[in-house]
């Protein structure tokens, strides 16, 4: 007999109310969807983004945030300031947070012992090294000599940093003299690192505006404040959060090119080719507009020379005129290399001599020590062997003041 498929309770129709029905917010046990609190969330959420923004702005803890390293901990500080212009290279970058700057640094790492001598070497490219590794730059080569002083083996360290204005040095001296305790300053300079106008020309300097301001006027500086439009004071936009992701992520990306940097060494693109400065020189013997014969002194910041003494006071400094190449080719007999027509040249030397013998600094006059042959892709960019020879003459006058 069959059964009767109607008897089946599972083969029965289910009621309509029982069969399944579309998923609702109700119906999974949540509350349906209410506009006025979804936008009371937004605008909470706004109102939150706005004042973080504005303390921000605020405080612009920039300077703070920049001393927050990675270096020196999990990864070797740097031999010298950050600064490149092809960091996927280069694993390294130019920024503008002096903190940062400094904070990656391997003398950033530890208190000085008591028995350094400590020399802090400041000027311009040719003193941080272009186309040099570490240990072949000006400070790398002193270190290998094994200069002592008082007894005590001196230690030298790179703080140059690209770029020729003599008051972007004297920034980095503030910087320095107020966290490293030298015992002396070596400060590199040339004449292209003097003319008043190029002072706030380093991007650098112009983009630490208040620490400008402050040695202008401290100093009494014969600069000009306020008129330069190369100063870069941030407006309240630039200092709001929204305002400052290029440099707060600077602050990340050096950050992470410190594991490349240790992992390797390299700190910029080491050319096997590049073009070698000029031999071969133009006739027109005007510089910077000056078509000579005079070199006005007042058009130079030797005042800002003046006001690095002072600020370091009991710390002495010694001054090199840098080296120079001294070219033999077409109208070499007006001009020295691309930089220097020799009427400018010759007059700053004198002048520089003359406010060091009077002002009793300690100066060098090294321009002409270092053949032609060894500089590279600049007429003050010298070769590891050039740097050698010119370190060993520093050395020399050194180890007969440094006491």
């Amino acid at each position: 007999m069959k059964p009767n498929r109607t008897s089946d309770p599972a083969a029965r129709p289910r009621p309509a109310a029982a069969r399944p029905r579309p998923a609702t917010a109700a119906a999974a046990g949540g509350a349906p969807i209410d506009g006025k609190f979804l936008g009371g969330v937004l605008v909470k959420a706004a109102l939150l983004f706005v004042a973080l923004n504005l303390l921000f702005a605020l405080f612009y803890p920039m300077g703070l945030l920049g001393r927050i390293s990675f270096y020196n901990v999990l990864f070797p500080g740097r031999q010298r300031l950050p600064f490149g212009e092809n960091p996927a290279q280069s694993y390294n970058l130019s920024l503008y947070n002096l903190d940062a700057m400094f904070a990656s640094l391997s003398l950033n790492a530890a208190p000085k012992a008591p028995d350094e001598y400590r020399i802090l070497v400041i000027g311009d490219s040719s003193v941080w090294g272009t186309l040099l590794r570490p240990p072949e730059t000006l400070s790398g080569q002193l270190n290998a000599a094994g200069l002592t002083c008082g007894g005590r083996p001196a230690r030298v360290f790179n703080l140059g940093y690209p770029t020729l204005s003599v008051t972007k040095d004297l920034m980095i001296l503030q910087e320095a003299l107020q966290r490293y305790q030298p015992d002396r300053i070596l400060w590199l300079v040339t004449l292209e690192s003097l003319p008043r106008e190029l002072q706030l020309g380093s991007p650098l300097l112009a983009n630490n505006a208040a620490r400008a301001s402050n040695l202008i006027r401290t100093y009494k500086l014969a600069l000009a404040e306020g008129s330069d439009p190369a100063l870069v004071v941030p407006s309240f936009w630039d200092r709001t959060l929204v305002g400052a992701r290029r440099p707060l992520a600077d602050l990340i990306r050096l950050q992470l090119y410190g594991t490349q940097w240790g992992a390797t060494g390299i700190d910029q693109v080491y050319l096997a080719q590049y073009d070698p400065a000029q031999r071969d020189l133009s006739s027109d013997v005007s510089f910077h507009g000056r078509p000579g014969p005079t070199l006005d002194p007042a058009s130079l910041s030797l005042d800002v020379l003046t006001a690095g003494v002072k600020l370091s006071g009991a710390v002495p400094v010694t001054f090199v005129n840098e080296p120079i190449l001294i070219s033999a080719g077409k109208n070499s007999s007006l001009r020295y290399n691309f930089y220097y027509p020799r009427w400018a040249y010759d007059q700053y030397r004198t002048q520089l001599a003359d406010v060091a013998q009077s002002s009793a600094w300690h100066y060098l006059d090294l321009w002409d020590a270092v053949d032609q042959k060894e500089f590279t892709n600049s007429a003050i960019h010298l070769t590891p062997a050039g740097e050698k020879l010119f370190a060993g003459k520093v050395a020399q006058s050194l180890a007969g003041v440094c006491q």
